[in-house]
């Protein structure tokens, strides 16, 4: 039933990339400035984000999933029938705000009924849908617009979310805790603010992200235009580059438990920033640029979910803001990742995202040695309930 719901929602997410050149065709704007759709996605999401993790950690994980589900159905629903693009960026807007509501949601709730010793499992296989969805739902988005228009796809995604929604209010469990009387908002972030590892890793994940959504976001465009490959067709480069990011996300379960994790991080995304540069900057042929691009996406795919495990060491009880700051650094990277690579693309042409994905890989890779000999010894130490607003470490910051 989660799953569900988090497959549900990240679809909604995910349908655009696969329809820039249609929107852009049929709305009558240039696909720049389609590409913009997900950078008002992704800045709502973060926006809420900021929200979500406080209230679920307070007043409960239902209403919150519901109330998001709820929202998100609408919105997506109403796109398939936007007049224009400004329209349609509205209403992206909205489903950006209703979509933040179930990662962390679902992060809290995973670590409320997992054992520590397996959290970072659950955790990295709760993110995993991401890639899941880019394996299933993302091709098939592709083949129902080629079958009909770019209008069909949200209609399908709009009868997947009113599925989850029925599911997940029937059968999303109660919370038989008072959250009232412990509803804290800015203490929840200002106490894990305070650690060194929150404040590293918010850096080191928006960095990493502008090059994971710049390649994602950008290179069904590139292959259609740039090896003439028709719009179904389409369908099987996403499968094998959503394959890599599922080896990439199940692969964060190890590094997340590694004593050298942050060495990990920072060598998995600069390989990633690697193979996004040649993607983008060298014509490669057909299907060397699809192994190419699958390989990037697999590297770019280990930090995030690497950092969410991790950060359910340090969180205490506010576990859904730990994972809605992590949530806040990858939507941002989203948005800058999206935005940035639309002017490069505008000016530049796709060389330019080449280069972007590996000056911030870079960039990355020089921030970890922030996060400190802690961050290694603490590997695999998972921290138990812990006060309902965590205080900060002592002596070691």
């Amino acid at each position: 039933m989660l799953s569900l719901a988090v497959f549900a929602a990240q679809s909604a997410v995910f349908i655009v990339p696969p329809l820039l050149v249609e929107i852009a065709t049929d709305l009558e704007v240039s696909v720049a400035v389609a590409g913009q759709l997900a950078t008002a996605t992704f800045a709502a999401w973060a926006v809420s984000l900021i929200c979500v993790g406080p209230l679920s950690d307070s007043f409960g994980r239902r209403p919150v999933a519901l109330v998001g589900l709820t929202i998100l159905f609408a919105s997506v629903l109403a796109s398939a029938f936007a007049p224009n693009i400004e329209t349609l960026l509205a209403l992206r807007m909205l489903t950006g705000l209703a979509g933040g509501t179930l990662p962390p949601t679902a992060v809290g709730v995973v670590s409320d009924v997992i054992s520590p010793a397996r959290r970072a499992q659950a955790v990295t296989a709760i993110l995993a849908l991401n890639a899941v969805v880019s394996a299933t739902t993302v091709p098939l988005v592709a083949v129902l617009a080629d079958l009909g228009d770019w209008r069909l796809p949200f209609l399908v995604t709009a009868l997947l979310l009113a599925s989850g929604l029925l599911t997940n209010w029937i059968w999303f469990p109660k919370d038989s805790r008072n959250r009232l009387r412990g509803f804290a908002f800015f203490s929840r972030y200002v106490s894990l603010l305070s650690l060194r590892f929150f404040r590293v890793a918010i850096v080191v994940g928006t960095t990493q992200r502008i090059a994971f959504w710049a390649t994602l976001s950008f290179f069904p465009a590139h292959l259609i235009l740039t090896y003439d490959v028709p719009l179904g067709l389409v369908a099987v480069p996403l499968v094998i580059t959503a394959a890599g990011q599922i080896v990439g996300s199940y692969s964060a379960a190890y590094v997340a438990k590694n004593r050298y994790r942050a060495a990990l991080i920072a060598s998995t995304s600069i390989v990633g920033g690697v193979c996004s540069f040649l993607f983008f900057s060298v014509h490669l042929g057909l299907w060397t640029a699809v192994a190419v691009v699958a390989v990037a996406a697999a590297f770019l795919s280990v930090a995030i979910p690497a950092m969410v495990a991790a950060s359910t060491e340090y969180s205490g009880e506010s576990k859904s803001t730990g994972a809605s700051l992590m949530g806040l650094s990858n939507q941002s990277g989203g948005a800058l990742g999206a935005a940035i690579a639309g002017v490069l693309l505008a000016s530049l042409g796709y060389a330019g995202i080449g280069y972007l994905c590996l000056a911030v890989t870079v960039a990355c890779a020089l921030m970890t040695p922030f996060f400190g000999r802690q961050f290694g010894e603490s590997a695999g130490r998972f921290a138990g309930p812990g006060p309902s607003v965590p205080q900060p470490e002592r002596g070691g910051d």
